[in-house]
């Protein structure tokens, strides 16, 4: 089974305007970005769409105009507006991780909590709109990995809320650590700090474009008219028919020997509810040999922050551990499935070979066990033998 990939091709840099174009040209229709856009309760905005040309190249130019005075918006005034709208639980989650990265990357700068930072730019209608954009058209395309090349940083000084920065401005800068650039002489900003988030949160790895099959390359217009390089995003949109699928995720785990057990599943059910994949729960001898826990979770990179937060809150530890690591895993997909039982939920696995494996849902099965009054192995093997 194919998965579906971006690569994101910044040869002339990104910004949250130009990724949200090319994923438009790409093939998103404008009508069904808008639609789901008006669920964040934001008023007094509309968006567009026109072709311009960068040069020889014609690509979607994103235009959000907005009337009245724009706050200064806290990191929590944007969470909450995400959550308190209707958008998928997946674009919210990741939408939020770009602000939280935006957060972290302006305090660090300024020497100031990212819950205190206040959001000049990025605070503002059409930086909202350009990321929470940019994540439903990857979720709209059904992409699920994206990669970028190697990351242009120019030269130079721009003037923003704060004064005079050097480019790339210090927050990009920032937020570009961990990422594979290349610095050249023009003078004008290419990466914006929205565009940089945008690339550390969602993309797996930068340089050469993976292996995929190519469907479709979509081009985002910036607001400069720079031919020199042209002012272009380029997404190349393609499939890939690799067997399985390798993520880089993060490992963040805590020792404790000094809370109530009773709490432990307590915290398991918010991290799953938060989006971890695993949680673990470890037996370990701790320092002058007191038999304590280790509480380990994996994550996407997305929800480190609010991870390493909710276990520092919601339990007695001081501190976390976060480890990179790569997990490779087969591609599966939810489906419904006809059993002697009715339809129930089940995920399908693709096999390296292309053979496929039918999973069926715990509770899908326990639930079948509780009315039936039929063992729960029974119920699974029935299930699985299509009996």
């Amino acid at each position: 089974m194919a998965m579906n990939i971006a690569y994101f091709d910044c040869f002339s840099g990104i910004s949250g305007d130009m990724s949200l174009g090319a994923l438009v040209d790409v093939g998103v229709p404008v009508d069904a970005l808008v639609e789901d856009l008006k669920k964040i309760p934001l008023e007094n905005w509309s968006l567009t769409s026109s072709r311009e040309r960068r040069g020889a190249i014609e690509g979607v130019k994103i235009t959000i105009s907005y009337s009245g005075e724009q706050p200064h918006r806290h990191l929590a005034d944007i969470v909450a507006l995400l959550e308190k709208s209707g958008l998928d639980k997946w674009v919210v989650e990741r939408s939020i991780a770009v602000f939280e990265r935006l957060a972290e990357a302006e305090g660090r700068v300024h020497g100031i909590p990212a819950s205190q930072v206040h959001f000049h730019e990025v605070g503002a209608v059409d930086s909202i709109l350009d990321v929470v954009g940019t994540v439903f058209c990857l979720k709209f395309l059904n992409i699920v990995s994206v990669h970028a090349s190697v990351v242009p940083v120019s030269r130079g000084f721009i003037k923003t809320d704060h004064g005079l920065l050097p480019l790339p401005a210090p927050a990009t800068a920032e937020l570009l650590k961990g990422v594979l650039i290349r610095g050249v002489s023009i003078e004008r900003e290419l990466v914006t700090p929205t565009g940089a988030a945008i690339l550390a949160v969602l993309c797996e790895s930068f340089g050469p474009a993976p292996p995929m099959t190519l469907l479709a390359t979509g081009y985002g217009a910036g607001s400069d008219p720079a031919e020199d390089p042209p002012n272009l995003l380029r997404v190349m949109f393609g499939k890939s028919d690799r067997d399985a699928l390798s993520r880089d995720l993060l490992i963040i785990e805590t020792s404790i020997d000094d809370m109530n057990p009773e709490i432990y599943n307590y915290v398991v059910e918010k991290l799953f509810a938060l989006g971890a994949l695993d949680v673990n729960i470890i037996p370990v001898q701790m320092k002058k040999n007191r038999p304590g826990v280790l509480l380990r979770v994996l994550v996407e990179p997305a929800l480190e922050i609010r991870a390493a937060q909710l276990l520092m809150t919601e339990t007695t530890s001081l501190g976390v551990r976060v480890q990179p690591v790569k997990r490779i895993e087969l591609q599966r997909d939810e489906k419904t499935i006809a059993t002697v039982f009715g339809l129930i939920k089940a995920k399908r696995v693709v096999l390296p070979g292309g053979a496929e494996r039918i999973v069926p849902e715990y509770e899908e099965c326990r639930r079948i066990a509780i009315e039936t009054g039929m063992p729960l192995p029974d119920v699974y093997r029935i299930v699985t033998s299509g009996e």
